[in-house]
């Protein structure tokens, strides 16, 4: 009888909810293994079951990917558990306080906003990579967002942040190309997630999704299926690009 082909293995920040949420069940649906990081403990567990109860092997870890060295700890943990690291998508991040001149941003907002969405993804992509030369190679893909490619007034520390992911990306997927490693950063424009219904946000994203061309949110699946995409063997020449699921909201 012949052996059964072991199961890629990918690996989610912001795995609980939202574009991360709807990531992890589309690399179960694509056959990986999937190792779930986010802070929700409650909320991870719970995607971590649910792919389980369907045949997935997962396992989630709960950490602040802000802390190197417990997002070191938690990669690793996902690696033994699962048997080693073929793709990441590092989708964890926050958008901070809503409606700030770059005048009245407070510092903590700032250093909060950066530690999360750009930081954290430097840490989990500094223990990711580790594993993947380790192996022969890999895919990984930061989640930036379309503000990563054009201004958002009064979210200035969040598209900063985001404009930083792409940097990082680029400059990764120059270094590590001949590793078999290939890099890349999706960016989202309005999705329908509960960050972009919370509050006063909601108006602001409406009004933002209405001047569009394609006039509607993303759904967190597209966002997904664009990540589930750069990691396959279909975009194996694909590495350093910025790639929008933004509705078209930055062509213009």
């Amino acid at each position: 009888m012949a052996e059964s082909k072991p199961r890629k293995v990918a690996v989610v920040t912001g795995g609980s909810s939202g574009i991360g949420r709807a990531s992890a069940l589309a690399f179960a649906s694509a056959g990986y293994a999937v190792g779930i990081l986010d802070r929700s403990e409650e909320g991870g567990r719970a995607v971590a079951q649910s792919l389980q109860e369907r045949g997935t092997p997962s396992h989630f870890a709960s950490v602040d990917v802000e802390d190197n060295a417990a997002t070191g700890a938690a990669i690793d943990a996902i690696v033994s558990a699962l048997g080693g690291l073929d793709a990441a998508f590092n989708a964890a991040g926050i958008d901070g306080e809503p409606g700030k001149r770059v005048h009245e941003c407070t510092a903590d907002n700032w250093a909060r906003v950066i530690g999360i969405d750009l930081t954290g993804v430097w840490h989990c992509m500094r223990h990711q990579l580790q594993h993947m030369l380790a192996a022969g190679g890999g895919a990984i893909v930061n989640c930036s967002s379309a503000a990563g490619l054009v201004g958002a007034p009064t979210y200035a520390a969040y598209s900063a942040a985001k404009h930083g992911v792409i940097g990082l990306t680029k400059s990764a997927a120059l270094e590590y190309a001949r590793d078999n490693i290939r890099i890349n950063a999706v960016c989202p424009g309005m999705t329908d997630t509960a960050m972009t219904r919370e509050g006063d946000k909601e108006a602001l994203f409406d009004q933002l999704v209405a001047q569009s061309p394609l006039g509607r949110r993303g759904l967190p699946e597209e966002i997904a299926a664009a990540a589930v995409w750069l990691c396959s063997e279909e975009a194996s020449f694909v590495t350093g690009i910025a790639m929008p699921v933004d509705g078209g909201h930055t062509v213009g």
